[in-house]
């Protein structure tokens, strides 16, 4: 581990590593030292052994808050203490304890986005899934429970909670920002619940609270979505696509819409797609990152055929490109209803697209585990940079796709005739 006398210039030195963290240790006091992460953050730290000779590590302030030579001071604190037998890191254990549902989520976030606290399958819990649950702090979590100390809650208080952002008490008009309005509802109101038990929970495994107190709360069932199209309403969108496709229609948002329409991918699985995943000429695309994990997807040719005409953007990498930056095109939502509009069909949202390639897989005859493995539900992990998908998974995928796209094709060539004849 690299070690030197710590400075000011030696602090603003460090360079924020590509992965992990790493820490450089004060040579005058034993044990001091200032970790940072990838982040670029920079935080003052002291380690020691206790009575017990069990390892401790501890923060001591954000660099930028302390200078380095208050740091060591208190760093001096520290081990001063440990000497006479005290452990000041079971100390601040035992103050968390008392923490609030606001400190608790704050501790969360920071924690987990530096990835030491583990989700799913033991990994690092992705930042999409962070988002979605600093959204719910920030608009329902904290203004409902923000205050109340963990330890204190039970069962009842987090269910009057998500009664409360089902009823829309924690609803907020649409701001000036990019984000939709807060209407809460039930799914935000269970969502909420969920982030919340999962946060008691993490600090239950990382040792800040003895006991889960809200454990065997009830979350409010879901509401399965069953809403897709039937055949004369794709033919209906066809129709309105081409429309719209004439009179002005965003056409990169048009490309995600049928690219969705043809393949049955989530919303966020098309929209953020990269040029270098698509390999058309074996009829899959290599995500490295979906709900499910890295994973391949058999596509259509229908679908490759829309990929390949979309215009690039040099610098960016995605299919669907930004106007501005590097990032992917994300309106796809606000498309979809414009085109809805259009066709006059109600009741629909981007996962609806993705119900309907299913269903159309099964009106055509495919089991249900076949539709499973082809909506990417079943195990289709990369693994090893072998790269394999079954030939008759492809086909199936094939044949939806082909009967999507025919009753599109059906749609606009119905505008083509009401025009000709107009």
């Amino acid at each position: 581990m690299p070690t030197c006398k710590l400075t000011k210039r030696a602090v603003d030195a460090l360079v924020p590593p590509a992965e992990k963290q790493e820490v450089l240790w004060d040579t005058e006091v034993k044990g001091f030292g200032v970790r940072v992460l990838p982040s670029g953050l920079k935080t003052f730290i002291v380690q020691y052994r206790n009575a017990e000779g069990i390892k401790r590590r501890m923060n001591i302030a954000r660099y930028g808050i302390l200078t380095v030579e208050q740091a060591r001071d208190e760093a001096k604190l520290k081990l001063a203490a440990v000497i006479k037998g005290e452990d000041p890191a079971e100390e601040v254990q035992q103050a968390r304890k008392g923490m609030t549902v606001e400190e608790m989520c704050d501790w969360y976030l920071v924690e987990a986005r530096a990835g030491r606290i583990l989700g799913r399958k033991n990994l690092p819990i992705k930042a999409s899934s962070l988002d979605k649950d600093e959204s719910r702090i920030k608009t329902h979590i904290k203004p409902l429970l923000g205050k109340r100390i963990v330890r204190h809650l039970k069962p009842a208080d987090i269910e009057q909670m998500q009664t409360d952002v089902k009823e829309g008490k924690t609803a907020k008009p649409r701001g000036s920002g990019r984000g939709g309005r807060a209407k809460g509802g039930p799914a935000a109101a269970s969502g909420s619940l969920g982030t919340l038990q999962a946060i008691i929970g993490h600090a239950k495994h990382k040792g800040l609270l003895d006991t889960h107190p809200t454990e065997g709360a009830k979350k409010l069932a879901g509401r399965k979505k069953t809403r897709r199209l039937s055949f004369a309403e794709i033919v209906m969108m066809g129709k309105a696509m081409a429309y719209a496709e004439r009179n002005g229609e965003n056409p990169v948002a048009l490309g995600v819409l049928r690219t969705l329409m043809l393949t049955g991918y989530r919303r966020e699985e098309a929209q953020a797609m990269h040029r270098a995943w698509v390999n058309g000429e074996g009829g899959y695309v290599a995500f490295p990152d979906t709900k499910g994990g890295a994973q391949i997807r058999a596509i259509g040719q229908a679908a490759i055929e829309v990929i390949e005409s979309q215009l690039g953007i040099v610098g960016n990498p995605h299919v669907f490109p930004s106007e501005v930056g590097r990032g992917p095109f994300t309106a796809v939502s606000a498309c979809l209803q414009r085109i809805a509009k259009l066709a006059g069909i109600e009741g629909i949202t981007p996962h609806t697209l993705r119900h309907t390639f299913g269903s159309v897989a099964g009106e055509l005859g495919f089991s249900e585990l076949t539709i499973r493995a082809m909506l990417g539900h079943a195990s289709q992990n990369v693994t090893q940079d072998y790269i394999h998908i079954d030939e008759a998974l492809k086909l199936a995928v094939q044949r939806t796709s082909d009967e999507i796209e025919r009753l599109l094709a059906e749609g606009a060539a119905k505008l083509e005739a009401m025009q000709l004849a107009a």
